[in-house]
């Protein structure tokens, strides 16, 4: 989404959306890279819309809030799908996806295990930023394919209701929710310029063209995702054991404010793994530093 600006001109003299424009430039780039779309149908009712392409270990990545398989991973896809088997699903209620069953953390999860059944996959590495980072340790903790996880950007059970309402302040708003589901294009940017290095300014209509495209679908399924982070924290923290988790590595950036990079280092104490530190990176680190996550990525799985 960042790259937006990049076609601007070519708005003013087509008159044709920006955001679908690009929308469709880099689902272009990865059909020529050979990625395939498929649709997975789900237990519970819905479709779980991801993309694959790629030979060797399974690389499973997995977008945040406001995101899409695409907009979050795009780039990181085409570099990993060069040594690896990629797989990269839209989560329920995010993009191309939807499920029947009650919005919560388990249930991204039990989609996502879903997929890695439907693949028939015996071992896989997943990989999640922010919102993707807590489905991530989910399934680091219920689903024994998991062999190996990266964390971008997301404190796992790692994160008090204090440390919520420390974020809440941080956006001068009264709930996460609304930080993380905006109701307007206004709110969105807000979210934007928090997440990326040096978002740049557009016009406000295509502001609006982006929230109507990424933000504006489902709003009260994701409400309901982020006021139940609260209980999943609760119920994944009461029947965790960290030695048994899978190793891990953390990625962060240094200038992070949705997620702090102390909350960072306190996570990699906890699970004794190493963090890489992104200098003056923020929270859309998968945007913003795709070469430093892809190599990272590569020298864990190998």
């Amino acid at each position: 989404m960042r790259h937006i600006y990049l076609l601007l001109l070519t708005l003013f003299l087509s008159g044709c959306s920006a955001v679908d424009i690009i929308d469709s430039r880099e689902k272009q780039q990865l059909q020529t890279a050979g990625f395939e779309q498929h649709k997975l149908a789900l237990q519970e009712g819905g479709e779980l819309n991801y993309w694959q392409a790629g030979q060797g270990k399974a690389v499973l990545l997995i977008h945040g809030f406001g995101g899409t398989a695409v907009t979050s991973w795009q780039q990181v896809m085409l570099e990993l799908s060069q040594d690896y088997r990629v797989i990269a699903p839209d989560l329920a209620w995010f993009g191309e996806s939807v499920s029947q069953a009650t919005p919560s953390l388990a249930t991204q999860s039990q989609a996502v295990r879903q997929l890695i059944q439907a693949l028939q996959l015996d071992k896989v590495n997943v990989v999640g930023i922010s919102y993707g980072g807590f489905v991530t340790f989910d399934l680091m903790l219920n689903e024994p394919k998991v062999e190996k996880a990266v964390l971008l950007a997301s404190p796992g059970v790692l994160f008090s209701d204090g440390d919520l309402q420390q974020m809440n302040q941080r956006f001068e708003v009264d709930e996460p929710s609304a930080v993380f589901v905006p109701e307007t294009p206004k709110q969105m940017r807000r979210l934007l310029d928090a997440t990326f290095v040096d978002f740049p300014w557009y016009p406000g209509f295509i502001d609006s063209s982006i929230y109507d495209k990424y933000f504006a679908g489902y709003l009260d399924e994701k409400r309901k995702l982020i006021e139940g982070l609260p209980a999943d924290r609760d119920r994944i923290a009461a029947n965790i054991a960290v030695d048994s988790l899978p190793p891990s590595v953390l990625i962060w950036g240094e200038n992070d404010k949705v997620f702090p990079l102390a909350s960072g280092v306190q996570l990699a104490d906890y699970l004794t793994a190493p963090i890489v530190v992104i200098p003056q990176g923020a929270h859309g680190i998968s945007n913003d530093y795709p070469e430093i996550v892809s190599q990272t990525i590569k020298a864990f799985v190998q």
